[in-house]
């Protein structure tokens, strides 16, 4: 068996792009490693239930429960950069072996401490720093992978498929958690977690090294991480798209704290309520993810459009004045919003050197997720003082105000002006460059 890490001593062979919904999975490497995913995405989603819930018994503190949150996030926040560093300088595959390995080790810690009656808080906000640690270098790494599986031309397809995985998972992993907890506790959540791990390992040891594609690795040299941020801030097309999800990803996606204010202040209903929510908007996020693994490239237009149309879904969604209307929306902000993560993620790497995707490619993931735990206590802030309601349209509010922003800045960057057509059988609202306006008149 293989246990290569990419460096290959065949080419890899082609693969041609098409529409295909699911063309990635046709690709036995990709195939193995979306498998090993969808076990352990579920365990990650049944830990991640299980914690909070272990975490408000033993403290009784809703406090205690986002101090947890906040330290997985962290190291993402303040280490995110030297992760993509050190992915771009390491075998991709190896690393995820050492990553994912990891992880299993801090479910299984946790499932000890808990079934064995020891645990206490410290322990899970330990596990849960640790997490977050070797977060630092698997995702960077998992993200950059995915171009040696399935290349270039199948890259927009194989992220979308990741998050339809994921959402997935986050359809079956809390309810099973749920049955876990009462049926038996939260430590067989962190013991099935941990196992779960072992399923990524064996796809990883599976994968072919001669089907992998062939990418140059970055040497060891002082100036790396400084490097990576010039050569971002020197691409509009990468630069722009980070600022956006940035300020989505901040202010945007701070569902936990609306749908449970909107429960308890404006529908006055109890947990079953929140979980209907929350499984609307996973679906809506899968749904969003099968759509986006039928394009066969990544627009910046398709990134700003969905943006607005997030933004202005949340601002209407805010003021629904009834319980079924505002439901039903939240499965088109779920969609609008994978929309957007997906169509920044897949256009940024492909707009990205091999040798700077690792780089590249962290400091989109320390924007995205390590820009909430800066914008949450904001949007909590307003909630709490002005109500629901307008905490969750401040937040539409500056998801649509950026998106329009980045648009006008590409627009111009491009050289580009809207051009409207009424006939019949032509887009309507287009951008074109100027000279085609000229020509046109």
């Amino acid at each position: 068996m293989s246990t290569g890490t990419g460096e290959n001593s065949a080419p890899a062979p082609t693969h041609s792009t098409n529409s295909s919904m699911f063309s990635s999975l046709k690709i036995r490497n990709y195939r193995l490693f979306a498998s090993g995913q969808a076990v352990s995405n579920t365990g990650t989603w049944m830990q991640r239930i299980a914690q909070d819930w272990l975490v408000l018994t033993l403290t009784g503190s809703a406090s205690a429960v986002g101090i947890t949150i906040a330290l997985q996030f962290l190291p993402m926040l303040l280490f995110g950069l030297y992760g993509g560093v050190l992915a771009d300088r390491l075998p991709k595959r190896r690393l995820l072996l050492f990553t994912q390995g990891a992880m299993g080790l801090t479910g299984l810690a946790l499932a000890a401490l808990t079934l064995t009656g020891n645990v206490q808080v410290w322990h899970v906000y330990a596990t849960a720093f640790a997490l977050g640690m070797v977060t630092v270098l698997d995702n960077p790494a998992r993200q950059s992978f995915l171009v040696e599986m399935v290349g270039p031309g199948d890259l927009q397809n194989a992220v979308s498929l990741n998050s339809a995985n994921f959402q997935s998972a986050r359809l079956v992993g809390p309810a099973v958690a749920g049955v876990l907890i009462t049926a038996v506790g939260s430590g067989y959540a962190f013991l099935l977690n941990g196992l779960s791990f072992a399923a990524p390992i064996v796809g990883l040891l599976m994968m072919r090294n001669s089907e992998l594609r062939k990418v140059e690795r970055a040497p060891r040299a002082k100036g790396q991480l400084r490097e990576g941020l010039q050569y971002v801030a020197s691409r509009p097309e990468l630069i722009w798209p980070i600022v956006l999800v940035g300020f989505i990803g901040s202010f945007g996606f701070n569902f936990p704290i609306w749908l449970s204010a909107f429960v308890d202040d404006v529908y006055h209903s109890g947990a079953s309520t929140y979980g209907l929510l929350n499984t609307l908007m996973a679906v809506g996020s899968l749904a969003g993810a099968l759509l986006a693994a039928r394009r066969g490239t990544a627009r910046l237009r398709v990134l700003v459009v969905a943006g607005v149309l997030f933004g202005i879904l949340e601002i209407v969604t805010a003021f629904a004045p009834q319980f079924w209307i505002f439901a039903a929306l939240l499965v088109l902000i779920g969609m609008a919003g994978m929309t957007v993560n997906v169509t920044a993620n897949s256009s940024v790497q492909m707009a990205t050197d091999p040798l700077m995707r690792g780089r590249v490619m962290s400091l989109f993931m320390m924007v995205f997720t390590g820009g909430t735990p800066l914008g949450a206590p904001i949007v909590g802030w307003i909630t709490d003082s002005y109500g629901p309601r307008i905490g969750f349209a401040a937040g539409g509010v500056v998801s649509l105000v950026a998106a329009l922003a980045v648009g006008a800045v590409l627009v111009r960057l491009g050289g580009l002006r809207v051009k409207v057509d009424l006939r019949r059988g032509h887009r309507h609202v287009d951008f074109v460059p100027k000279k085609e306006l000229v020509t046109a008149a």
